[in-house]
């Protein structure tokens, strides 16, 4: 069993999570203003620009720092900043991105030969039934399209998980901010390509005080805050005793998305959530029950 964690650190782990968790209605905010994907390249410009001349660049390969960039930049962030444009609500899309998780772990059994646990698959079948009780309420806040779309998007970012795993032990933070220089030519140019220069010009010259404030919450709160905070106590703590907080990040963003959007809390929609985080929870705990 892990030590308990000092009240300060707790504070601080849970500060990062209600962060990541609440950046899902800063995206919404975002969105209403600009194009997702022209959104989405300014984001990873301010996590690269200026933080890049001040620290010097991880000492991975190259290889490495493109594939993250573009699992994470191009395909997790491109992915939900398109689905959440109109195709699915906030908080359900900070329940579904969760699912990253086991992703991570089909990706690890392929590559690396780990082995499937059964309560793995447990846990599994519990969270594909809170995707199935979404599916059987989609409606026009949420729809099937911006389901796939967010499936789409966690399992990129269990790509970039891998990628960040073969990395091994280095500063996170140097990490994210050089890695997010790969992501930005490829999302302006889909943006050009998709969205158009006109749109993109017209966004550009109608940005507001509040638009730029939820660009920069994305690069610098959600990017190099969260991600430094998070690597800060997984150095000082056992991963048992920090990683069981993320489960916290739907729970954030859910309420966030009630309390500011007014995003209704249904049923449907608490049991889908229960299903989920019940599945994310066992594969999470389970280690520490085998152990007892």
């Amino acid at each position: 069993m892990s030590a308990a964690l000092p009240i300060r650190h707790l504070l601080l782990a849970l500060l990062a999570v209600a962060v990541w968790g609440v950046n899902f209605v800063v995206i919404k905010a975002g969105l209403d203003h600009l194009p997702p994907l022209l959104f989405a390249a300014l984001r990873f410009t301010f996590a690269f620009l200026p933080i890049v001349f001040f620290i010097p660049r991880p000492a991975v390969p190259w290889r490495n720092l493109v594939a993250y960039g573009l699992f994470i930049g191009v395909g997790q962030f491109g992915l939900l900043y398109i689905a959440m444009n109109g195709h699915i609500s906030p908080g359900l899309a900070s329940l579904v991105a969760q699912t990253n998780v086991f992703f991570t772990i089909g990706l690890a059994m392929m590559l690396n030969g780990e082995r499937v646990r059964p309560v793995q698959i447990a846990a599994l079948a519990l969270a594909a039934a809170g995707i199935g009780v979404i599916v059987a309420y989609t409606d026009g806040a949420t729809t099937p399209f911006g389901l796939l779309l967010v499936l789409l998007a966690a399992f990129s970012w269990a790509c970039g998980n891998i990628a960040s795993k073969n990395a091994g032990r280095i500063n996170m933070v140097a990490y994210v901010a050089w890695s997010s220089g790969v992501a930005i030519v490829p999302l302006l140019g889909l943006s050009m390509a998709f969205e158009g220069w006109d749109a993109d010009r017209t966004a550009l010259a109608a940005m507001t005080p509040e638009v730029w404030g939820a660009v920069l919450y994305q690069s610098w709160g959600n990017s190099l805050f969260g991600f430094a905070v998070w690597g800060w106590l997984l150095v000082r703590h056992p991963a048992a005793s920090i990683a069981p907080l993320s489960l916290l990040v739907p729970v954030f963003g859910m309420g966030a998305s009630a309390v500011l959007l007014a995003e209704p809390l249904p049923a449907w929609k608490l049991t889908a959530a229960s299903l989920v985080m019940g599945g994310l929870a066992l594969n999470v705990f389970w280690p520490v029950l085998m152990r007892r």
